[in-house]
């Protein structure tokens, strides 16, 4: 058997495995069953689910792949790219969201967080004159989500300098939990500021039947809890999967909105 045959044959198994997890995963019988709208009670409010692209700054045409989708999703820009500027005006000019994705310290000294970072050994100065920078150069960024971070963000201290300037700006906070050990949200909540923290990485593996299941994992816990948020990145995979999600889903019990709409205030 050849490599594209054997190929084939595991992403065809990986599909029909989807379909009969997503079944079980919310106890129904068939993939389309899983989301088959039932009639809205008066009042009912519709459980949502925020999607939001992250790392866009680098390409333009991945990030068009996400904006041809036609639903709503919040794009995470990185600053001091090259395509940063023109991309937050061609995203705001087809309707939708933006945050900067700030930029933090990994544990992971060999990993890069690029320009405009934050680090653990920073000063209150020097983080808040960073952060401030970053903000002025995302137009119409909403709010912030971290880049990497998982030392930075550990630090309760760092965290309140770099959050009070995203408070003083009106915006919102949403902790993307690179680490178990984050203070973000919490830190923000203790600013009495509007956040929201993720719920699961859509891509940690870069197969669109992978990526779909973690959207149905997604749904599963907006009709548990009324609302989700997931965190993927720009992959041609990631806007598959999207896509499928939706054509197959349109009228599903769970809708897709901007995570303006799920911030806790």
């Amino acid at each position: 058997m050849s490599y594209f045959e054997k190929n084939i044959n595991r992403r065809d198994f990986l599909q029909k495995s989807t379909v009969i997890t997503a079944g079980c995963l919310l106890g129904l019988n068939s993939f389309s069953k899983t989301f088959a709208m039932e009639e809205s009670k008066e009042n009912q409010i519709r459980p949502c689910i925020a999607l939001i692209i992250d790392d866009i700054g680098y390409s333009i045409s991945r990030a068009r792949h996400f904006l041809e989708l036609g639903v709503p999703i919040t794009f995470s820009i990185l600053p001091k790219l090259p395509n940063s500027i023109n991309l937050s005006h061609e995203i705001k000019s087809r309707g939708h969201e933006i945050m900067l994705h700030q930029p933090m310290e990994p544990c992971n000294p060999s990993l890069d967080p690029g320009p405009g970072a934050l680090y653990a050994g920073d000063g209150e100065e020097h983080i808040m004159r960073v952060i401030e920078e970053n903000i002025s150069e995302i137009p119409f960024a909403a709010g912030i989500n971290n880049h990497m971070g998982s030392k930075f963000t550990a630090l309760s201290d760092k965290m309140y300098h770099a959050l009070r300037i995203v408070k003083e700006k009106n915006m919102f906070f949403v902790d993307s939990l690179t680490s178990n050990h984050s203070k973000g949200f919490a830190t923000a909540r203790s600013l009495n500021m509007a956040a929201a923290h993720r719920n699961i990485f859509l891509d940690n593996v870069v197969e669109e039947s992978a990526i779909l299941y973690q959207l149905l994992k997604l749904a599963e816990i907006a009709l548990e809890h009324g609302s989700a948020v997931g965190i993927g990145h720009p992959f041609s995979e990631t806007a598959s999967a999207i896509k499928t999600f939706c054509s197959r889903f349109s009228d599903s019990r769970v809708s897709l909105v901007h995570i303006s709409e799920v911030i806790k205030a």
